[in-house]
């Protein structure tokens, strides 16, 4: 008997299954889909780059207007924007003497903005 009276559970033992459900297993994408959404994920796993993306996903910006917008050191800024940018999360474009950056696919902004609720509502 365990302490305090209460039951003692059975652990797991070798050879014992899982329960399996009827459904059978979703298919799953190809290796080379999974390993570049893997490398998409870590692009945006950094809080600077959380917030970059949620400023451009109504509009494109240039690198002062992100500063300014994030309270963040104009390099720092501008070394996330290139790792947005080599991930392909990112464009910039000339516009003058200013480059302007705006997201290439929208998709990934509802990808932020759904971690952000969720981490919110975990706080919450």
């Amino acid at each position: 008997m365990a302490r305090g009276g209460e039951e003692q559970k059975k652990l797991p033992q070798a050879g014992d299954h899982h329960q399996r459900s009827a459904a059978p297993p979703p298919e799953l994408p190809p290796r080379e889909v999974l390993d570049t959404a893997g490398d998409l994920l870590r692009a945006l796993a950094a809080p600077v780059r959380i917030a970059l993306v949620l400023q451009l996903r109504e509009s494109s910006r240039c690198v002062h207007e992100l500063v300014d917008a994030l309270g963040v050191p104009q390099p720092l800024v501008s070394q996330h924007l290139r790792i947005l940018k080599a991930a392909g999360v990112v464009a910039g474009e000339r516009s003058g003497r200013e480059v302007m950056y705006r997201l290439v696919d929208h998709h990934l902004a509802d990808i932020v903005v759904a971690a952000v609720t969720h981490a919110a509502e975990d706080l919450g």
